[in-house]
């Protein structure tokens, strides 16, 4: 059973699925769904269109160097049947699986850190910027009036004096 890659999104496209068209070269572009294939023919380049695997690798989004995509290559040697080979070799595609996931696990936690970190410190500054009366000391605000709100200056009428010292006794 031979699996071949879609051209445009390169995901995996099993026997008997997608789309294959044969360019007047000879060259043959395989598909694995229609709307890769209205995209080729669109002309749209797959670095630039967000969903496909080009454009993650690209801007750092998967890994893109990795000692384990060297067991995922296209042999096309024949071997002669060897039954503890293949079972050598189902074992290793388990473990080779394992690491794999394991470190695109990693990648994305690294990914994720640096944008946790940004947010942390957008949201500190902003906070800062809010309440940085309550940062400042009292001295540094005196010999600085541009850092205080400005004093208004309120008329107290004699009479709202005289009932307030009233309601007092």
């Amino acid at each position: 059973m031979r699996l071949e890659k879609c051209w445009f999104c390169s995901s995996t496209i099993y026997p008997g699925h997608g789309i294959q068209f044969v360019r007047n070269d000879a060259k043959i572009f395989r598909f694995c769904r229609s709307k890769c294939h209205k995209n080729f023919k669109m002309k749209r380049n797959p670095r630039k269109v967000k969903w496909t695997k080009a454009y993650r690798r690209l801007h750092g989004k998967d890994m893109t160097q990795d000692a384990t995509f060297e067991f995922e290559r296209k042999r096309n040697r024949p071997e002669r049947y060897d039954r503890n080979l293949a079972e050598n070799t189902l074992k290793a595609i388990k473990a080779i699986d394992k690491v794999s996931s394991a470190r695109q696990d990693m990648h994305h936690k690294q990914r994720m850190k640096k944008g946790k970190i940004v947010k942390e410190q957008r949201e500190a500054r902003k906070e800062l910027d809010q309440s940085i009366h309550m940062v400042k000391a009292p001295s540094t605000l005196q010999q600085e009036p541009s850092l205080t709100l400005p004093k208004i200056m309120v008329k107290v009428l004699q009479q709202q004096q005289e009932e307030n010292q009233a309601m007092e006794e």
